[in-house]
């Protein structure tokens, strides 16, 4: 049987809305296929590194024009070298995969020891007995074989380009679920691990209740999964693991380079997608506030700066505002710092933003102090009312779902479009209209 490219589109379709940050009744809006050629800079240019990718989440670079990168669905890690994809995966593991859940977060970390350099990757998956499009409200309600086992963390060695030697790390909840897992690694200034995970759509913390039972914040481990220190919040397990509190849901993490202070990005439920700083032991305000607004409010204008009754553990936990934040959700998946003048020194250590709902790549220039944007005109209050506001700080565009965003040993800035199957490459060159 012939299958035509129509059906082949719809196929397609009905796969990816299966992967989308939840915002409850925000619908996404699929976008085209085809290569990004958007760049608002005629100065830069994209390039395809590689396609044919299923549902990529997110990526990591062994070294120059070497990359793993995550395909959410079927739990595998495929490596890409020189552009090509290696006829093997590099690990295939069994995950749930409805809706969030799946193969989530990637990092890399090398080690020098005298003449020896090894190599650890760590991995942050929804482990399962199988591969399978589970619907478990439960554990004791699922299909047997399909069962989410948790949301976890490992540490493999890579010897001999095979990933050996799994360590687990973080157990983590996965239900109530589907939605709201996190789950992008990043390796801090200070070494340790640093992985968002979100409330799980958990009753408790969506009623404002403590759950600080491993959801619902950013989680912090050292490299064999210890606590690091006596803990922010508190110094019983698993409060201890805890950097911030009070995620709904996360995709996105990075460092500033200049400052070595952590950002994030986070989904609002049908409002208040967010941009934060994040100091240690910051309370991200959910579900007393998604945004800059009430979590039931309806215009833009009902700001709330300082919300009350947050949970503050004793006030060692503290609440800030969103640095930026969008009334209309656009889905903010990934946030790097361009640490690189190679695409020039007026983007250099800025903020670049992928959104999963338009495709959409953002660039954002920071304060003189670095503790928050520097923005002009109608969003100089920080808030984008609608997508017009925010269209002078668009990129560019048409990257079809952007999941991860990573700067390459070359310097220059590789964007994975779960959307289209693929991972782009930014560089200078001639950018046509």
């Amino acid at each position: 049987m012939k299958i035509t490219t129509s059906v082949l589109i719809i196929l397609f379709t009905i796969l990816i809305l299966n992967y989308i940050p939840s915002h409850q009744s925000a619908a996404p809006r699929f976008v085209k296929t085809g290569m990004p050629t958007i760049i608002k800079d005629r100065n830069l240019k994209v390039e395809l590194v590689s396609e044919g990718l299923q549902l990529p989440t997110s990526m990591a670079f062994l070294g120059p024009d070497d990359i793993l990168v995550l395909e959410k669905e079927n739990g595998i890690i495929q490596r890409i070298v020189n552009g090509n994809l290696l006829p093997e995966p590099l690990l295939d593991v069994n995950v749930a995969n409805k809706n969030e859940r799946g193969m989530l977060g990637i990092a890399v970390s090398k080690n020098q020891t005298g003449p020896t350099t090894s190599t650890n990757v760590f991995v942050y998956f929804t482990e399962s007995t199988a591969d399978g499009n589970d619907d478990c409200p439960t554990v004791s309600h699922c299909n047997p074989g399909n069962e989410p086992l948790g949301n976890r963390l490992y540490r493999y060695e890579l010897v001999d380009n095979k990933l050996v030697n799994p360590k687990l790390l973080l157990d983590l909840p996965a239900t109530p679920g589907p939605g709201h897992n996190g789950g992008a690694i990043r390796i801090g200034p200070d070494n340790n691990i640093y992985i968002p995970i979100g409330e799980l759509l958990q009753a408790g913390l969506q009623k404002g209740l403590s759950m600080a039972d491993g959801r619902g914040g950013i989680l912090r481990v050292t490299q064999n999964g210890a606590t690091v220190g006596g803990g922010i919040l508190g110094n019983t397990y698993p409060l201890d693991l805890y950097y911030a509190y009070g995620i709904r849901n996360s995709f996105g993490i990075d460092f500033d380079p200049v400052t070595g202070k952590l950002w994030d990005t986070e989904n609002g439920p049908k409002k208040g997608d967010e941009i934060n700083l994040v100091e240690p032991g910051f309370n991200s305000g959910w579900s007393t506030v998604a945004g800059m607004w009430p979590r039931k409010g309806d215009s833009s204008a009902d700001i709330v700066l300082n919300p009350t009754n947050l949970l503050d553990f004793g006030g060692k936990a503290k609440y800030s505002p969103p640095e930026f934040s969008w009334f209309q959700v656009v889905g903010p998946t990934a946030i790097k710092f361009l640490n690189s003048d190679k695409l020039g020194t007026q983007y250099q250590n800025d903020i670049f933003v992928g959104d999963f709902h338009n495709g959409n790549l953002y660039h954002f220039k920071l304060n003189e102090d670095r503790t928050g944007l520097s923005l002009n005109g109608s969003l100089a209050d920080n808030i984008a009312d609608d997508e017009t506001e925010v269209s002078t700080e668009i990129f560019g565009n048409e990257f079809g779902s952007i999941t991860d965003l990573e700067v390459g040993p070359d310097g220059y800035l590789y964007v994975v479009s779960t959307g289209l199957g693929a991972i782009y490459r930014i560089v200078p060159g001639s950018n046509p209209e």
